[in-house]
């Protein structure tokens, strides 16, 4: 594994050279790579979330509840940056994998080195932007006064990790795209066990307060980042690059855009769009607000392993894409479906019954607990219906379809707002339920007819990539 011959010759998701291969064996070969693939971005997902609570939960029982409004309070504008840089390298990542696919790999540390400087640069400037202007980001959240001042310690240093986050997103897509999702795993374990440690020091042991939890995490973060692109310049040559390669190369930058605008454009649309879905939430009073919001913290971790499969069937698909294989393109979409419906079913059948009781663990009174319980028995329903449409989003995605796949992600949350707005009368609390289930179904409806008449023999003629 020292040399890109060798990633090549050994790599599980390349398509076998052999030809006496049959085709049950090999669809059964895909689908065990694709478990194999998926399964440490499914185990990064669930760590990523509950590294996002670490701060939360040590500040909340060593400092008490203001300091955990005022962790909350921030939580809006964080998000805005980590989604725009989030989405914008599910873009790069599908370019990696299509250069990586179509055995273009001399071109991969260029793309590496023009959009780490980019990103890195770009948020730099921003988050020295964010820094200056915390105060006015703050009021414009209405924040709480009795928050604000610790809210604006907790913000202030956490945009200092910024820059750390968009240069760990870059090579953590660099690194999927090539077929190796074990690193980010183990990058995203290690900065959560220096999160947690210097938590309880800054925090527990020093009482730094809010300061001392925003200040681990971007210790953490840094490290994280570090161990990454450590790793991948002594175990990837392909992956390296020399200080005159950082250079902004136009062709790349025109690929890596064109891939990674959309997504980050609907990622930060998603984000917009849940402020007015918490506006609309919040009318239904406090019980309401504290039990669905902390349903939703149960059901991020229950969605990750569809949302992580349907990033694996993105990527096997774009390598695929790459090489010029559109039979193998469409074989993993089946092998992924299948795998994705399994998953979703045994989501439901475990959230149901448990939603309630899992609620209950976070404090709420039994009237919240009640429901958390109903909301769960309403949407867990429509898992099947979310799992098939990120398996399908993830098909097109990886074919470089992302303008759709983006387009199609904000008509489904404008479906929902609509939904929410108009069937409140009728469904009482639940529209949140039921108008994300619905909008679930109108998703992979867009998806399910795009991929067919993508799939159709004049375009898989057509249709080439332009890399």
């Amino acid at each position: 594994m020292t040399g890109s011959n060798t990633r090549f010759s050994r790599h599980p998701l390349r398509r076998p050279s052999s030809g006496g291969v049959s085709s049950r064996a090999s669809q059964k070969n895909i689908v065990l790579a694709l478990a194999k693939f998926s399964l440490p971005l499914i185990l990064s997902g669930i760590l990523q979330q509950l590294y996002n609570w670490a701060d939360a939960f040590v500040v909340g029982n060593v400092n008490g509840e203001l300091a955990l409004a005022a962790v909350g309070a921030t939580s809006t504008a964080i998000n805005f940056y980590l989604t725009a840089i989030t989405g914008f390298t599910l873009g790069l990542s599908i370019l990696f994998a299509q250069k990586y696919g179509s055995q273009k790999t001399h071109e991969l540390s260029s793309i590496l080195a023009a959009f780490s400087l980019l990103l890195g640069g770009i948020f730099l400037v921003l988050s020295l932007a964010g820094f200056f202007l915390t105060p006015v980001i703050l009021r414009l959240l209405n924040t709480t006064p009795d928050t604000i001042a610790m809210a604006e310690d907790y913000l202030k240093i956490i945009f200092a990790g910024v820059p750390f986050m968009a240069v760990y997103n870059v090579y953590a897509a660099a690194l999927r795209g090539i077929g190796n999702s074990r690193a980010p795993f183990f990058a995203v374990l290690v900065s959560s066990l220096v999160n947690v440690g210097l938590d309880l020091l800054l925090v527990a042991v020093l009482h730094w307060g809010v300061a001392g939890a925003a200040a681990a995490t971007v210790l953490s973060q840094a490290a994280m980042t570090i161990f990454l692109v450590v790793y991948s310049v002594k175990k990837h040559p392909i992956l390296r690059f020399s200080l005159r390669e950082m250079s902004l190369n136009r062709s790349v930058l025109v690929q890596g855009i064109r891939l990674g605008i959309p997504p980050m454009i609907q990622s930060n649309v998603n984000a917009s769009g849940n402020l007015v879905l918490q506006n609309f939430m919040n009318g239904f009073g406090s019980q309401t607000v504290a039990a669905i919001t902390t349903a939703y913290r149960v059901d991020s971790i229950a969605i990750l392993p569809m949302i992580n499969l349907g990033s694996g069937i993105s990527t096997m698909v774009a390598q695929s894409h790459g090489a010029g294989d559109e039979k193998k393109a469409r074989k993993i979409l089946f092998a992924g479906t299948s795998l994705m419906v399994i998953v979703s079913v045994v989501l439901t059948l475990l959230v149901i019954p448990s939603g309630g009781h899992l609620i209950s663990l976070f404090g709420v009174s039994p009237q919240s607990a009640k429901i958390g319980s109903d909301f769960f028995r309403s949407l867990a329903g429509f898992y099947l219906l979310y799992g098939l449409s990120a398996a399908f989003r993830g098909y097109l995605e990886g074919k470089g379809d992302v303008i759709f796949s983006s387009t199609a992600g904000i008509l489904a949350l404008l479906c929902r707002i609509v939904l929410s707005y108009s069937l409140d009368s009728f469904l009482g609390n639940m529209v949140i339920a039921y108008a994300e289930g619905i909008s679930w179904g109108f998703l992979f409806l867009m998806y399910f007819l795009r991929a067919i008449w993508k799939m159709r023999p004049e375009r898989s003629r057509l249709q080439q990539t332009a890399f």
